[in-house]
């Protein structure tokens, strides 16, 4: 997403970093602060807003995470269908979400169906 595009954006002045954003985040104050870089006032600026934006889009995933969570930690069809290997309270919750009543179903062959999983 925009972490990808600030590491392309900066790799076309041959600022090059490694994969994840624990090290972007680190050294990106550094290479803004650096004067000798190729970096153009307004590409600063846009690097800048571009930051600031990852920043506040990481805050508000991490708060809905929260919010999901929570709301799975009362929810007993949430809870049952994570116990699914390789479904954690995200899938979960938003199976029961999307899925709604489940007596609108008759097994759970016609709920593989209706998400999708069924073998062709």
């Amino acid at each position: 997403g925009q972490t990808n595009q600030l590491r392309g954006l900066l790799a076309e002045f041959g600022l090059v970093f490694p994969k994840g954003s624990a090290s972007l985040n680190k050294q990106l104050p550094l290479v803004l602060e650096d004067a000798v870089n190729n970096l153009t006032p307004p590409i600063r600026c846009v690097v800048t807003h571009l930051k600031e934006l990852i920043d506040e889009l990481s805050s508000r995933i991490s708060a809905l995470t929260k919010e999901i969570e929570q709301w799975h930690s009362t929810n007993v069809d949430s809870k049952r269908i994570a116990e699914i290997p390789g479904i954690g309270p995200i899938t979960a919750t938003a199976l029961v979400a999307s899925i709604g009543d489940p007596a609108s179903f008759n097994n759970g062959r016609q709920v593989s169906a209706w998400i999708g999983l069924v073998p062709k």
